[in-house]
């Protein structure tokens, strides 16, 4: 299987990549995340995966859009539903650069986090694998999430505090000062 990865950032790859490669899948990883912000964050979170793909040895393809502009007018002003925006945005170009490519499926490694809307995620893979014709490999690699991160830290790869996009990052640091 010729498999294009989308990668959300380098901690969650880790597990997800060593679990399709027990199942002898070695991904291309795809890197296309116009909702990380602010710019420093996007630079920081792209480097530390440019870096773990090299150390790993991994095909990497980076889109460097860093899209604040794109994203803020697409999610206004319903800010509160910028998430389906966001996984639609992101897995429908992962999808048709794979299907543009000669890969055979396309996944994601927003399935390993338990923050993400995982049944929402699976649900507009499966739409837009309809849609454009190239299978969706689904896994639920949730339970090595843990792991996953604890391996990142051990390897000092960079760890970011929120999901990506500014709203993220304004709800992660007003929770905790509740």
């Amino acid at each position: 299987m010729k498999l294009l990865l989308h990668v959300c950032c380098a901690p969650c790859s880790i597990k997800c990549i060593e679990q399709l490669r027990e199942e002898n899948i070695e991904p291309t990883l795809f890197w296309y995340n116009p909702n990380i912000h602010p710019f420093t964050e996007y630079r920081n979170r792209k480097n530390a995966l440019i870096e773990y793909a090299k150390n790993m040895n991994l095909k990497l393809i980076v889109d460097d859009n860093y899209g604040l502009r794109s994203f803020i007018s697409a999610v206004a002003p319903n800010f509160d539903a910028r998430c389906e925006y966001c996984y639609t945005e992101r897995l429908s170009k992962t999808a048709k650069y794979a299907a543009d490519n000669g890969y055979s499926a396309f996944s994601t490694t927003l399935l390993i986090s338990p923050y993400q809307n995982h049944d929402r995620i699976k649900q507009i893979s499966e739409e837009i694998s309809a849609d454009i014709g190239t299978e969706f490999l689904y896994r639920d690699f949730r339970p090595y999430f843990r792991e996953g991160q604890n391996m990142a830290r051990s390897m000092n790869i960079y760890m970011q505090k929120y999901c990506g996009c500014i709203f993220s990052e304004e709800e992660r640091y007003i929770k905790e000062k509740m």
